[in-house]
Parts: structure tokens; sequence; C-alpha cells
């Protein structure tokens, strides 16, 4: 007779299977079932250490979900909870999004103005090791929950980043608190940044635009959208923010395992910034969320897209909830891959990003301190004595440092300016 451990382990099995009215007849999976309670058993008498049931039934499942892909897995109700906290735009730890690759915790994006955005980690980063444990064996959950701490704690982690040798950084741990939206005005253009999608996003947006007709009374010739390093978030938000600039059209399709498992976000009429141009700046950090908006703006042609090829994060997660028995009460979750993101034309985000319409590399670019020179510096120069030169980067507003500092953002806005100076040609 099979001990209870293992007939345990055939409940959960054989009840998901009924559950979901797919019943096998093949004996393959019944010995396969059949293997794994053995092998369940003889870890839980021979490990080298003493491990709890409830522990190793984690990890099987934890195990079964993040070995499909680096996005599905297994939440306790410890991490059920603050997952719920993360979408509502507050909550603890370093400030990065990352995922699963090779065995090693990739960074998609760091947060804008977190303790990891500040230390200097970025998009594309390895993580090889938190304090004095190798990630390399580590799940992502079990990477999160070493990294996750009370705030004022350090975290010292090693960084394995492309062309330099690995090096340590030291973060001091914090709540983050994620300000979803921010706004400027660089030379009469209004600049949008949208650090992640949360709750927030939408409402965010559209106070931000309101605020910048105020300022330039409804005079802006044209909007950036800053999606740099944005490591996405809620769907929900995602077509709320596209819909924003569009006036009709489909914005994404999911579509699942079966043919007919499709879901269509379609936008609706109303462009609040009444069909100004639009210039969305993405690059490697962009994932997601992110990808949705840029694909979408990109295809109904309302947007040039420039900058550097997104990360290229087209699958959906749901959500599952699993309740006590005896109650409503969350014991755990599951954030499972159950669908492909497709942009308006058909084409799938998934391993291919967005790219841009323009590419426009960040590259490294010469302090504003370096001296250039003129036919004015020559000496006797026929108007030297007529020019007194002025030390014009003591006058450099702080938009102007920005963009001396950004290049991409500073193309931009080029960018618009000339299409502004065309359409007024053209209007001549």
């Amino acid at each position: 007779m099979k001990n209870f451990l293992i007939s345990l382990i055939f409940i959960i099995f054989t009840s998901f299977i009924f559950s979901n009215n797919a019943i096998s007849k093949n004996k393959e999976t019944y010995e396969y079932l059949d293997l794994f309670g053995k092998i369940f058993d003889r870890v839980r008498s021979d490990y080298v250490e003493e491990v709890s049931d409830e522990e190793l039934i984690e990890k099987a499942i934890d195990g079964m979900l993040t070995g499909l892909d680096p996005h599905s897995g297994y939440m306790n109700e410890d991490v059920w909870k603050e997952m719920q906290v993360d979408t509502q735009g507050k909550f603890g730890g370093l400030g990065i999004e990352i995922t699963m690759e090779e065995g090693f915790v990739k960074v998609i994006s760091p947060i804008e103005d977190t303790p990891a955005y500040k230390a200097g980690v970025q998009a594309g980063d390895y993580i090889i090791q938190i304090n004095d444990t190798p990630v390399l064996g580590l799940t992502i959950s079990e990477a999160v929950e070493i990294m996750r701490g009370e705030k004022g704690e350090p975290i010292k982690i090693t960084i394995s980043r492309e062309g330099v040798e690995p090096f340590e950084i030291t973060i001091i741990r914090d709540v983050i608190k994620v300000q979803s939206v921010k706004s400027e005005v660089f030379n009469n253009v209004g600049y949008l940044r949208i650090t992640s999608f949360t709750e927030q996003t939408e409402e965010g947006i559209k106070k931000s635009i309101n605020k910048i007709h105020k300022e330039l009374a409804k005079k802006e010739i044209g909007y950036i959208l800053d999606l740099r390093s944005n490591p996405g978030g809620l769907l929900t938000q995602a077509v709320k923010i596209s819909d924003i600039f569009l006036e009709q059209g489909e914005i994404v399709s999911t579509r699942g395992r079966k043919k007919n498992d499709i879901r269509r976000y379609r936008a609706k009429s109303g462009d609040l910034i009444e069909s100004k141009p639009l210039v969305v700046i993405i690059n490697g950090g962009s994932a997601s969320a992110s990808e949705i908006v840029a694909g979408a703006l990109q295809d109904h042609k309302r947007a040039i897209i420039i900058g550097t090829n997104s990360f290229g994060k087209g699958s959906v997660q749901t959500i599952i909830p699993f309740h006590k028995s005896s109650s409503l009460d969350v014991i755990a979750g599951i954030r499972l891959t159950t669908a492909r993101y497709y942009t308006p034309s058909g084409k799938s985000i998934q391993g291919k990003g967005i790219i841009p319409d323009i590419v426009v590399e960040q590259g490294n670019f010469e302090s504003n301190e370096f001296k250039r020179f003129s036919e004015s510096d020559l000496k006797d120069s026929l108007d030297s004595d007529n020019n007194e030169k002025e030390d014009n980067d003591e006058n450099l507003t702080p938009q102007q440092e920005r963009l001396n500092k950004d290049f991409q953002l500073a193309r931009a806005v080029d960018l618009i300016t000339g299409l502004d100076i065309y359409k007024d040609s053209l209007s001549q």
C-alpha cells in the first residue's frame, strides 16, 4: 500500500485533471504521477536536511510553472499579498523589474527614482549573486524573497554586464513609491514620461496633458511619450493609454491556445492631444505594456517610434487565485502564461519587440564643458575685437541641460520641431 504522501500527490494531480475535463486514458500519465510520488517520498526521507512537506509541494508546483517559461510562477500567500500592492504603485524592495534567463536573474528595467535606479542598475544586467548567495539554481521566487527586506537594510548584489568584469553594488532597501507619470515642457513640446503601468497611469497622463495645455495655452506643437526602461504593468492601463491618442481601431489582441480564444481591445473616439504630432521613445528596457502602446501607435501611424529595439515580452500572464477550502481567503496563486499579444497589424511582440521607425542610439557624448572653437576664436580674426564671448553654458535652463545630456530626447524634440516647421511651410 502506498504511503499517505504519495496518495496525497495523486489526489492533487488527479483532481486537477478531473476539474479540467481532461482525463487521460494513457497509462503513461499515471506512470509519471507515480514517479513523481516516489521522488517526492525519496527527497522527503533522504535529503541532506529536513524539509517540510509544505515547502516540497510548493517547490514542486513552482518548478512545474517556471519550467514552462520565465514569466509563469507560483505565489504563496505572502507573495500574493505583495503582488496586490505592486499593481497599486507602492511596494517594498529595490525597484527593479526582473525575469529569469539562463539560470540568472535578468533585469528587465530599473524603475526610475528607486534605490536600484540611483545605484546604477541597468536594463539587461544579470544578477549573479545576492549577498553571499549565488543565484544559479534559485527560482525567481526564491531570488525575490532574498532581495526583499526591511526599509533601510543594505543588500549587496553582484552584476554581470556585457563588456565589463562582474562587479558589486550595495543598495539600501526602501519602500518603493512609483510616480507612474512625469511631465515637462521642452521648447513648446509636451513631454510625458511613463515609468510603469499601474492603476494610477491613465489619470496621471490625463492630468499631465491638461497641465501642459494650460501652461502653453494649447499652443504646444506636439508631444513626446517616453517609454524607455518601462517594464510594463497592467494590460488595462496599456489599452487606456493607447486610447488617449487614438480615434478608432484595434489597440491589441490576445490569442490563446485555442483558435477561437481571441480577445480584441479597440479604441474609442477622442484624441486628447487633438492629432498633434507624437513621438514615442523606446529602448531595450521597454517591455510588455510599453510595447503594446508603442506597437498600437506605430501600426496606426499615429506616432513616430524612435530609440532602440524594445525588450520583446509579448506574452499574457493570467493571475489565478486559489482559495482555502473553508473560506474565500486566498491561500496561494499562480501566474500562468495563457496567451500572446499581437499588434493591430497582427505582429507578435514575443521575442522580437518593437522595431523603431528611426533607430537612435543613446551613446556617450561630450561634456558641456568641452571647449568648441569657431572662426571668431582664431588669432587676429576679423570680428574678434567686436564680439565678446559669453559663457553660454552658465545660462542654460534645466531643460536645455537635459537635452544636452539625453541624445534620444533631444532628437525627439528636433523631430517634432521639424514637423511643425514643415507643416507651416506647406500652409504658406
